[in-house]
């Protein structure tokens, strides 16, 4: 497995591969690395000839410094686990090599990045889509993978690439969870173990939603019983419910005619968390 900190390195690199007739997959991730990002691997592994993963926490989709700053890092250990699961190179640049001085360009899917989850985090999608412009314009990859839990992210990236042309090929996988249920998320390790335990009322809302809908609930009936049961959970802070059609995100009301998305948000001792799944009645 090979490191590289600087652009021109990867990309001599990811050239050479090229040059061999290989495909490239990309997963892109900020570090502190678990099972969910392992499945993200595993699937470039079997569906591409080379697995670039790129770690980077990045800087403009965090909106409050502290939760920059107090983000879990550790390198080592992630670079032990892409080692050890067959990665062939990992990119780690620093910020300035991500967006060097004086730089002024942001990308941004006005619609999507500013409704639902975006009106919870202002300006986290518009961050998000623009470091990811910038390292599928750095890699050159045939397909990036990104996990459904931030089923939100995966349909901004999807617009994104779709509006701006970009030859790359989006790959959702589905989202990987302990088993108790709880989506697996780099926050995780930052909850106490009584909101850690108490976190778990997303997926089992979600769990819910699926239920509800299978028995002919309608969009009313169900956004009040997600509201309810996580209301009912003392530890947790209801942030947003909101169900949504499928890749379009645009409000649904009345009875269920096809699948839809359901975005959860909630903090669990100021830590904020967020599950979403799609749901078919």
């Amino acid at each position: 497995m090979q490191v590289c900190r600087e652009i021109s390195d990867l990309r001599t690199r990811v050239a050479q591969m090229r040059a061999e007739g290989e495909t490239v997959g990309l997963v892109p991730t900020m570090g502190f690395l678990h099972d969910g990002h392992m499945e993200l691997v595993r699937r470039a592994r079997a569906e591409c000839d080379r697995c670039v993963v790129t770690i980077f926490v990045n800087p403009t989709q965090f909106g409050d410094p502290a939760d920059l700053a107090t983000y879990p890092r550790n390198e080592a250990r992630d670079l032990a686990m892409l080692e050890q699961a067959g990665v062939d190179l990992v990119f780690i640049p620093d910020a300035s090599q991500i967006y060097p001085p004086g730089d002024e360009t942001i990308v941004e899917t006005t619609r999507l990045a500013n409704t639902l989850h975006g009106k919870v985090r202002p300006g986290h999608y518009r961050g998000v889509t623009t470091v990811v412009a910038r390292l599928f314009n750095i890699v050159g990859a045939d397909r990036a993978y990104f996990g459904e839990k931030d089923y939100q992210q995966l349909q901004v990236i999807k617009r994104m690439v779709r509006d701006l042309h970009m030859p790359v090929a989006i790959v959702g996988v589905q989202t990987v969870r302990e088993r108790d249920g709880l989506a697996m998320s780099s926050r995780n390790v930052r909850l106490s173990a009584e909101d850690r335990k108490a976190a778990t009322v997303l997926s089992k809302s979600l769990d819910l939603a699926q239920s509800l809908a299978s028995k002919g609930a309608d969009i009313a009936e169900i956004g009040n019983s997600l509201r309810a049961t996580i209301n009912a959970e003392p530890r947790a802070t209801l942030r947003a419910v909101d169900i949504v059609q499928s890749e379009t995100l645009a409000p649904v009301s009345g009875a269920l005619s096809g699948p839809v998305a359901i975005l959860l948000s909630a903090e669990f001792g100021g830590i904020l968390l967020i599950d979403q799944r799609e749901i078919i009645p």
